[in-house]
């Protein structure tokens, strides 16, 4: 039987007193802060003509997946620290000496400064590598939301691209839920159903263009049927949220031909079965509730040049959803 100890049961107290009154980094904020001003929810980069900012986007090499996210952030605007950690740099991710060619890591442990030599029990931490960055200083202690540096000049050197910061765990694991704010960008109360696409806070619906219309019941170009679901707006890569609480079933295979949007998933709950198609879920069973994170919006530019990009909505019954989606109109 181990002997007590009086001294490590006042470390203990210590510990449990300190960290009450000091919470660690990852206690407090369950999301990271702002990453570059003028983009407050830390918006991943979409589809352009030199490939996507999501999460394991393929390269266009051919070479691998994307291991980071990319947050927008325009040329020369400022970044900040999305947790507080300490720095370590530079970063060369180019190793060319090219005009974004630098960035910088910040490793927080989560644990907080405590006035005493014992040692104490480690806090799991984020590692986190910013890369097209120049920070202020490469080294030392920064703060949640503090000043970092400034967005490197991005058009130089891929002139069109979608302007962005390069996010990277340094154990290549998916920050995407962690750059989500807090809070759901749009107010998740009432009877119709909650915002589905980032950007798109009143579920608009896409209307006509070349390649047929949106709105539910709309003629086949084919001629054959009608549209027996609607297209909600949302551009390639963005977030997709869950509409309703429910139980999720998948993957959803809507071309049966493996294109670059053969994806979706079905949510079934409070009342309403749907089908979300051409979106990549986060994953394809267990509950989700009304306004979390469900995925992605693929790249549907690839597969239909031109086309406005949207979810594929669709009732289980085949019944219209319009009335559901038309969260927050005239109000």
């Amino acid at each position: 039987m181990a002997e007590f100890s009086p001294f490590s049961s006042f470390a203990r107290e210590v510990f449990a007193t300190q960290l009450e009154a000091y919470p660690p980094q990852q206690q407090q904020h369950k999301h990271w802060a702002q990453i570059c001003s003028g983009n407050p929810i830390n918006k991943i980069r979409g589809c352009d003509r030199y490939g996507c900012g999501y999460f394991g986007a393929d390269r266009h090499s051919h070479k691998g997946k994307h291991v980071g996210v990319d947050v927008i952030c325009a040329d020369g605007a400022t970044v900040y620290a999305p947790f507080s950690g300490q720095l370590s740099g530079p970063i060369r991710f180019f190793h060319n000496g090219n005009a974004i060619d630098d960035g910088v890591q910040i490793r927080g442990s989560g644990n907080c400064f405590f006035l005493t030599s014992l040692p104490l029990p480690s806090l799991p931490g984020y590692c986190v590598k910013l890369v097209c960055i120049h920070p202020i200083r490469y080294h030392g202690q920064i703060h949640r939301g503090q000043q970092l540096g400034r967005m490197l000049p991005m058009q130089k050197v891929f002139p069109g691209i979608i302007s962005h910061i390069h996010v990277e765990n340094c154990d290549h694991s998916d920050p995407t839920q962690l750059l989500t704010p807090v809070v759901p960008p749009f107010p998740q109360q009432g009877s119709h159903w909650a915002t589905v696409c980032s950007g798109n806070p009143t579920n608009e619906i896409r209307g006509c263009d070349r390649y047929g219309c949106g709105y539910y019941g709309a003629p086949r170009r084919n001629g054959k049927g009608k549209h027996t679901g609607v297209d909600v707006i949302c551009s390639d890569g963005a977030t997709v949220y869950a509409p309703f609480s429910g139980q999720l079933s998948g993957p959803i295979k809507f071309f049966h031909n493996g294109n670059a949007i053969d994806d979706g998933v079905q949510i079934s709950g409070s009342g309403f079965c749907v089908k979300l198609l051409c979106i990549h879920p986060i994953r394809y069973n267990g509950r989700i509730s009304k306004g979390q994170i469900l995925g992605r919006m693929l790249p549907m530019q690839r597969v239909f040049p031109g086309i406005t990009s949207h979810i594929h909505v669709e009732n289980c019954d085949h019944s219209d959803p319009t009335s559901n989606l038309e969260r927050g109109k005239g109000h």
